[in-house]
């Protein structure tokens, strides 16, 4: 929600170029994101929110809770892709692909350890990753 990102910095009495300097994401980064015209890497993105004291992420970042792909729960939990594959034991690759609704994990305990990771029910998960797989063609996951 590139407009509730203008508001925290907005909220925090900073401006662009102050933000940037301070997070060390650039100004350009941030007028995109502003604009809409980029999607944050959680791991910039944390770094920003940490700078505008933002503890809750859904203040910026907004995903209805029935539309959400697995990236999405892994974006709310603040995780990088290495992050996740690693606390679940598994190769970045193999999550890449869950997360982009390809494959589904053969050992069950391995979508025990992600949903775990991301605070949720494996069912949840699941759901997610059917989403992925269901949707539309050209639309990101």
């Amino acid at each position: 929600m590139p407009s509730a990102l203008t508001a925290a910095r907005e909220a925090a009495g900073m401006s662009i170029p102050d933000l940037a300097r301070k997070s060390d994401v650039g100004e350009s980064t941030l007028r995109r994101w502003e604009n809409g015209g980029g999607t944050p890497q959680i791991d910039s993105l944390r770094t920003v929110l940490r700078v505008l004291e933002v503890e809750d992420l859904e203040t910026v970042v907004s995903v209805p809770r029935d539309d959400r792909f697995p990236g999405d729960w892994r974006t709310l939990a603040r995780l990088t892709q290495f992050e996740l594959a690693d606390a679940a034991g598994i190769n970045v690759a193999k999550l890449g692909r869950l997360e982009r609704g390809e494959t589904w994990p053969e050992d069950p305990g391995v979508a025990g350890r992600i949903a775990a990771a991301l605070n949720i029910a494996v069912d949840e998960l699941r759901a997610a990753y059917v989403r992925a797989r269901n949707r539309p063609p050209q639309t990101p996951a």
